[in-house]
């Protein structure tokens, strides 16, 4: 029978995903369940036991807390998660949380998980709060690296740490190919540019939160916290180096971001000014209709208004029988018409 998998089809309801016992870097025994591991292990000198949890419920904790006499606070950010990256040491066991991300192509967005560790002598207990790492594929490089593996817990530790830092390649890729179609947004005038930018400045600030604390991780570890092996010190120095790489390009990608944002800006405000004077010059062309559109009602109103007088139906209106009353309205009409068209030249409104 083969031995479980720590595959997210395989822990989507949670528990034990995997447990096995080693001996001198071999698969000894896969138990199905904690008590079966406690027991393989008892009876094993020189044995140890990687137990592979997802989300695992306060029973098995408490279990494995009782069985491998796990730290309280330990135990309880366990259970609780939404920690920062950090180690810690409870008297021979190691307590270390890590924060993996996964870049997902299709959202165009990046996932974090926690994945918290239990490091003592002869056990090894990895808790999971998301599908990232893949733990299944660090199990299987290492099995069949049974020299590295015979190392013990703290070669355990030093594969899942690479498996972490390895995982950051694929999440800055993800993040500089988003960066570069922002730049095209912006230049080309997306108005949808701005949103894209808060979120994804969100994103690297995250990551640089799930990055950067590793560094002190691993220098610790480096400096000799979890073993006194110089080859296994070598090897998280080396991931040390790579995870150096990712932090300095994380925080590239956020001044870079910072420097597209002030550029966006500038660019929506040469925008609004562009549609400002457009709006301004439109606003005047369309006064200086009106103006002329006034000045020629101004104008016809005048004849009207003394048509209008004379047209009234009256008896005793002394310009009816006026013999110069028709020349004489026609005159006046052509004098006030007059009058107000030149005024209105002068004034610029014709």
């Amino acid at each position: 029978m083969p031995p479980p998998t720590e595959s997210p089809a395989a822990t989507s309801h949670g528990g034990l995903v995997d447990s096995a016992v080693y001996i001198r870097g071999h698969r000894f025994a896969s138990p199905s369940g904690l008590a079966e591991t406690y027991r393989c292990l008892q009876e094993q000198d020189g044995a140890m036991a990687w137990i592979g949890l997802y989300r695992p419920d306060i029973e098995q904790i408490t279990s494995l807390a009782r069985e491998f006499r796990l730290h309280d606070l330990a135990v309880e950010d366990a259970i609780n998660a939404h920690q920062r990256p950090k180690l810690e040491r409870y008297g021979h066991t190691l307590f270390v949380v890590l924060r993996a991300a996964r870049y997902d192509d299709l959202r165009e967005e990046v996932e974090f998980s926690e994945l918290h560790l239990f490091i003592g002598p002869g056990f090894v207990v990895t808790v999971r709060h998301g599908e990232a790492p893949d733990l299944a594929a660090v199990r299987r490089r290492l099995e069949t690296e049974a020299q590295m593996l015979a190392r013990g817990p703290e070669a355990v530790l030093y594969a899942i740490l690479d498996q972490v830092v390895d995982g950051y390649a694929p999440v800055v890729a993800g993040l500089e190919n988003d960066i570069d179609e922002i730049e095209t947004q912006v230049f080309g005038g997306d108005p949808n540019a701005s949103r894209r930018i808060y979120g994804l400045s969100r994103e690297v600030i995250q990551f640089q939160r799930a990055a950067r604390p590793l560094l002190s991780v691993l220098d610790a570890l480096a400096d000799g916290a979890a073993s006194a092996d110089e080859e296994l010190r070598r090897y998280l120095r080396d991931v040390t180096d790579h995870l150096t790489q990712v932090v300095e390009r994380v925080d590239g990608f956020r001044h870079l971001l910072q420097n597209i944002l002030t550029v966006n800006a500038t660019l929506v405000s040469q925008q609004q000014n562009e549609e400002m004077r457009s709006l301004t010059a439109a606003s005047y062309s369309q006064n200086e209709e009106l103006k002329k559109v006034s000045s020629w009602a101004a104008i016809l109103f005048a004849p009207t208004l003394i048509g209008t007088v004379y047209g009234m139906n009256f008896v005793h209106m002394p310009e009816l029988n006026w013999r110069f009353g028709y020349l004489f309205a026609l005159l006046l009409m052509l004098l006030v018409c007059g009058t107000l068209y030149v005024i209105f030249k002068r004034r610029g409104w014709l």
